[in-house]
């Protein structure tokens, strides 16, 4: 298996929807309103894509300044190639896509929690959110 990474393709929302599910991530995410799929795409400012051939196996979308902090709002594999090493490279190119000197940000779901402090990310637990109404 040779997984390609890109951080210079744009996805539709059918693509993107369909990594989504095959990584258990849609069930927090609006996978039932592409156009708000759409809106995600559009407006995050860094996306590094995991490519099997031609078939999209990873995502990372994010939001940077990049300069100071760079939220991930999105890191997708597909369950099928889990376990592998993708997810800790996507993320590492998020990073380095957004710079160095970024603080990089994200909100883990409950059932991954535990994974990112295993690829070197430090939990902080001063976070706060106002949820989306």
């Amino acid at each position: 298996m040779s997984i390609t990474y890109r951080s210079d393709v744009k996805i539709s929302s059918d693509q993107f929807i369909d990594v989504l599910k095959r990584s258990t991530l849609d069930e927090r995410r609006p996978v039932n309103s592409p156009e708000r799929i759409q809106k995600m795409l559009d407006h995050g400012n860094i996306l590094v894509t995991a490519w099997d051939g031609d078939l999209l196996v990873g995502v990372s979308r994010a939001l940077s300044d990049f300069s100071f902090c760079c939220y991930l709002s999105d890191l997708a594999v597909d369950v099928k190639y889990q376990k592998k090493g993708i997810g800790k490279k996507l993320i590492d190119e998020t990073h380095v896509a957004a710079g160095l000197l970024t603080t990089l940000i994200l909100l883990a779901a409950p059932a991954a929690a535990a994974y990112y402090p295993k690829i070197g990310m430090e939990q902080f637990s001063d976070c706060f959110i106002i949820r989306r109404k």
